[in-house]
């Protein structure tokens, strides 16, 4: 199984707002994202569960490119997360970090359980 992601990684997560992914191997254009980290794992949801959307194309092929606002690109593996306490946590790491009043209404979002589904941890290739 693919080990977590460098903690140098979690450290930008921490401190970053938007990313970008890219599911899958070929090239084409990073998609941006919210991401937080519960300890040095990093996850990520998705907002629209669209057929051409970027976590079905995960469903496809967990392999893909993540990156950070230093410009960096990390090759990832993806795995679905779950478990009530980690899912509560992500919840609350979503509500702390993006916390403005544009915010809210996302963050509110993001915690319904058509999205809590989505989650996704981000793994080392």
């Amino acid at each position: 199984m693919p080990a977590r992601l460098a903690r140098s990684v979690a450290d930008e997560v921490r401190e970053g707002k938007i990313f970008g992914i890219r599911a899958g191997l070929r090239p084409h254009r990073f998609l941006g994202l919210w991401a937080v980290t519960i300890g040095d794992r990093v996850f990520v949801r998705t907002w629209n569960d669209k057929p051409t959307g970027w976590f079905r194309a995960f469903a496809k092929d967990r392999r893909g490119v993540f990156q950070v606002p230093s410009g960096r690109e990390i090759p990832i593996r993806v795995r679905r997360a779950g478990g009530e306490r980690l899912l509560d946590a992500i919840d609350a790491a979503y509500a702390a970090k993006y916390n403005t009043p544009g915010s809210k209404k996302y963050v509110r979002g993001f915690a319904t359980a058509r999205r809590r589904v989505k989650t996704l941890e981000l793994r080392r290739r």
